[in-house]
């Protein structure tokens, strides 16, 4: 389900979000709360949800709310304990890319690493939602499907310590869903004594409402439905957190009419993972725990572990020395030189091109916002500073100390400055205000430091500087300037990311994007020879996509195609050349008469499918279930092969009614030439050793080799099912060739050798693709084929029972349907490929998803959960057609429509597109009503219904 993307921002981030976030701006509606209001985060939510509607000109709020879910996040507050992101908002602070995560983007946000959580959440809701969330933290699990309630509350567990902090949903001990009572930061002596009754969850901040809870929660706001307007203009002062949602539950913490009666669920987040960004420390210790989640070090490739312990630098250039003793130091957007000296827990932003020789002491932070055209805004701070309390009060704190202690450090009160002693910190006119070329560093450092030497010069210099709050810099900094600096700052790191190769993240970036700001940047590509490999043979491949995305984005598109011809012949490299270093010697093993007699089964993908694909298999591993099917009562892949007194090689279809002869090596090794006939015949008699690549160069020619051999050998191919059906045709026909070749040859290759050598020849074809296709036809049965990232792709198999398969078939809950509609993968699957050399983000995204659903569908396979495997299907097909449009063209949409309202899923067979298309009903009845619509109007004459049966064979092998 796609979900509308509301935000409340700062002031100046709304009025500067085309300018610097255009991408941004594009997709969402921002806005924010109206100067010198305070609505608290209930008004807040539904002023943004006025606002909103009035943007989209649709009549009815009601309508508008019921069109689409509403992703509705929360980011426009002061930022007290994190000033260096005050302007821009917590949800648009960069983070960094993490050692051990595909596909991201050196301009990551907060918001960019928190929405696909989020989004997950919206797609587990049947129904429109509004989904409130807080625009501070990074949340990370899963949610299954979402209960059918006015209210969903996600919540993780936690400890009664750690439970104090946050909002705290009692629950039902025997119903852990239903909700008891909310209540707001409990002391743990609370949460204890509640929990020998109850159980416990944090709230995480994630609120799901149906369109009753929204009404209910904007009357509360002074929202009139009738009118379709607040009663006061504007909403009223209202907390969600402080004052509803203390009305929720079976036993509420304070009783309301209007908001109890709302129907109450909390579903706790498996797997789940809270990280918070409300505080300068906080940045430091999530991103720490976020860099170091994953900790398997073969999972990291060539890329180092941190060498540094908290230490962060990101959109920055970093001269100054830093060692062990350098704990919690965040650098962003910054220019630091080797003449600086830092400490720990230094937060340092926004700072210009600068040749300082400053000391920052323990706990000391810098931030310098570009102000106006030419100015900067030095903002010197503590890294627990909170940035509240009366200025001239003894315990408010400003540099780490008591805020009056800088004063008399400078021989200086607040008096002084004009600033009236009850101001608070964050409205006080602390920061000067300093044109970009009279900036200094001895300045600099007197406002930094504790015990700053005597300097009348600028003392008076910061009292006659116009000075300007912390407040007044979240709403006035100059974020186009700053978003300048930050993008100018990052491109010039590009070039030595590159050349550091695996040491560095940069092939693990989304590349289609790096190439983007490479090229804007105007860099030239480095020489292949300069770049440091270490010895990693995938990264050169990801290297030659992106000098091809850069040509094409440069319009030299001869260049951008040989580029690319280059990658796919290096990962064709990769596959192939193990097998060449293995010495192959066919032997005759049969007798003159003997016929080998070899047939397979097709295969239909459930879930899963195009996780097996290299490059994405070889660094993230594959899970793919799926079923071996015979059709008609028959295997419909079958192979014949049986001797010939001649020295040739003879091949056959009985489907096409071909024949073809090999008499010479260059004759086997046609396969590389585009249009080749039997292109699949002639790399299998290659593999099997037919060839002196594979054979280790023992015989000159192909007839000196047959004539030692005893004679030559004719192969007979059948597939009795048509070209472009889904079913991984090509591949098991390649399977079950290899299989019965390596038979009659007395190689003795089980199926999992079989199985490499088919994804060895695919890549000699230059057709690429996965192993599942050979794997599901190869082997029997319902299974999970999982593969561990690495060059070699060792598949692990794991069976289910085919009981309630078979009982589904037997009853007709699961059919199968011809569309009479073909398309080839192979146009689909080079540019598949090529987004996982460029870890295009949501193609990785897609990806994972469609692996963890070949996960799941074991599992609900193995429980014998019907209507959970119908889900599986449904899921996988939504999944494809995320990641490839053309998976559904207009004319499978027009057959899906046609039993629309009798069908529980459906999916496919392989890429799509057209081919085969399983069908699963809830009931026989059901399944009935499919097969006399599709029956009495085909969508054209090749269509039909096909009986399937699943296979408890395989490939299966014998002779005459």
């Amino acid at each position: 389900m796609i979900a509308d993307l509301l935000l409340s921002l700062p002031p100046d981030m709304c009025q500067s979000l085309t300018d610097c976030e255009p991408e941004l701006a594009e997709r969402c509606f921002a806005t924010f709360d109206p100067p010198h209001s305070q609505l608290g985060s209930g008004g807040g939510t539904a002023y943004l949800l006025q606002q909103a509607w009035q943007d989209s000109g649709t009549e009815s709020f009601s309508q508008w709310l019921g069109d689409s879910t509403k992703l509705l996040i929360h980011s426009g507050g002061e930022s007290r304990r994190l000033p260096a992101y005050a302007a821009t908002g917590k949800l648009l602070l960069p983070l960094p890319a993490l050692r051990w995560k595909y596909g991201q983007r050196l301009d990551q946000t907060l918001l960019d690493m928190q929405e696909p959580f989020l989004r997950r959440v919206a797609s587990a809701s049947k129904h429109p939602r509004v989904i409130v969330a807080s625009g501070d933290v990074l949340l990370e699990g899963s949610v299954d499907a979402l209960p059918d309630v006015d209210v969903v509350l996600l919540g993780m567990w936690t400890t009664p310590q750690d439970a104090e902090h946050f909002g705290v949903f009692f629950c039902d001990q025997k119903q852990p869903d239903r909700l008891h009572k909310f209540l707001q930061k409990p002391s743990p002596e609370v949460t204890r004594s509640l929990s020998r009754s109850h159980l416990f969850m944090v709230d995480i901040g994630v609120w799901l409402l149906s369109e009753r809870a929204v009404d209910c929660l904007m009357r509360k706001c002074g929202w009139d439905s009738g009118k379709q307007a607040f009663t006061h203009d504007l909403p009223g002062t209202y907390d969600m957190y402080g004052e509803w949602a203390l009305h929720l539950g079976a036993d509420p913490e304070i009783h309301d009419d209007a908001v109890s009666e709302l129907t109450v669920a909390v579903v706790p987040v498996d797997e789940g993972e809270f990280y918070h960004y409300g505080r300068t420390s906080d940045v430091i210790e999530s991103s720490y725990r976020l860099q170091n989640k994953v900790m398997d070090q073969t999972q990291l490739g060539a890329v180092p572990s941190m060498g540094q312990p908290r230490q962060f630098i990101l959109n920055s250039v970093f001269d100054a020395r830093r060692g062990e003793d350098n704990v919690s130091l965040w650098i962003e957007n910054s220019v630091v030189p080797e003449t600086w000296r830092l400490s720990r827990e230094n937060f340092i932003t926004n700072v210009p091109k600068n040749d300082w020789s400053l000391q920052l002491a323990e706990g000391r932070c810098l931030d310098m916002a570009p102000f106006g055209d030419d100015a900067y805004v030095i903002r010197a701070y503590g890294f627990d500073d909170a940035f509240r309390g009366a200025i001239g009060a003894d315990a408010t704190v400003w540099m780490g100390a008591s805020a009056l202690a800088w004063f008399e450090q400078r021989g200086l009160t607040p008096g002084d400055a004009g600033i009236d002693a009850d101001l608070d910190l964050q409205r006080a006119p602390l920061f000067p205000v300093i044109a970009r070329d009279d900036l200094d560093g001895a300045f600099v450092q007197w406002m930094l430091d504790a015990e700053p030497e005597e300097n009348e010069s600028f003392r008076l210099q910061w009292l006659n500087a116009r000075r300007v709050s912390a407040r007044e810099i979240g709403q006035q900094a100059n974020l186009v300037r700053m978003n300048d600096q930050r993008r100018e700052l990052r491109n010039g790191s590009l070039p030595i990311m590159i050349r550091h190769g695996a040491n560095s993240l940069f092939y693990k970036l989304d590349i289609s994007r790096v190439a983007e700001a490479y090229v804007s940047a105007g860099f030239s590509l480095i020489p292949e020879e300069e770049i440091e490999w270490r010895g990693d043979r995938v990264l050169p491949v990801h290297d030659q996509i992106f000098r091809s995305k850069v040509c094409r984005a440069r319009g030299d598109e001869s260049e951008a195609d040989a580029y690319r011809k280059e990658a796919f012949r290096r990962l064709q490299k990769l596959m192939v050349e193990p097998l060449l270093a293995e010495k192959t010697e066919p032997r005759c093993t049969v007798l003159e008469d003997q016929i080998v007699w070899a047939r397979s089964p097709v295969r239909i993908d459930l879930a899963g499918g195009w996780s097996d694909t290299p490059p994405y298999c070889l660094e993230h591993g594959g899970s793919v279930f799926n079923v071996a099917f015979d059709l008609n009562g028959q295997p419909p892949i079958q192979v014949f092969v049986r001797r010939v007194p001649e020295p040739m090689l003879i091949v056959r279809s009985i489907d096409l009614g071909l024949k073809e002869t090999l008499n010479t090596y260059e004759d086997v090794a046609a396969f590389r030439k585009l249009g080749s006939g039997f292109a699949i015949a002639r790399a299998a008699f290659a593999l099997v050793g037919f060839h002196g690549d594979f054979n280790g160069g023992s015989f000159s020619t192909l007839k000196e080799q047959l004539e030692a051999f005893g004679g030559g050998v004719e192969v007979s191919l059948l597939a009795a099912i048509p070209k472009g059906s889904g079913m991984g045709t090509s591949s098991i026909l390649a399977g079950t060739l290899l299989g019965g070749l390596a038979d009659f040859c007395g190689l003795g290759w089980d199926r999992a050798e079989i199985a490499r050598r088919v994804s060895a020849l695919e890549q000699m074809l230059g057709s690429g693709g996965g192993w599942q296709d050979q794997y599901g036809g190869l082997l029997p049965g319902a299974k999970l084929v999982a593969t561990k990232p690495g060059l070699s792709q060792d598949a692990v198999v794991r069976w289910t029972s085919l009981g309630f398969l078979e009982d589904a078939i037997h009853d007709g809950r699961m059919l199968l349907y011809y569309t009479g509609i073909t398309r080839v993968a192979h146009d689909v699957l080079g540019e598949i490929v090529c987004n996982m050399f460029l870890n295009r983000a949501e193609v990785l995204d897609a990806l994972g998803q469609i692996a963890e659903n070949g996960e799941l569908a074991l599992e609900t396979a193995q429980r014998g959960d019907w209507s959970g495997f119908v889900e599986i299907i449904k899921r996988s097909w939504e999944l494809n057609q995320a990641l490839d449009s053309g998976v559904n063209p207009p004319e499978v949409q027009a057959i899906i429509d046609q039993i629309a309202d009798c069908h529980a899923s459906l999916k496919l067979a392989g890429a799509g597109g057209g081919g085969y298309m399983l069908i699963t009903a809830e009931s026989h009845e059901q399944s009935m009503e499919i097969r006399r619509r599709l029956n009495e109007a085909p969508p054209n004459d090749r269509a039909r219904f096909v009986d399937l049966a699943v296979s408890r064979t395989g490939l299966q092998i014998s002779r005459s």
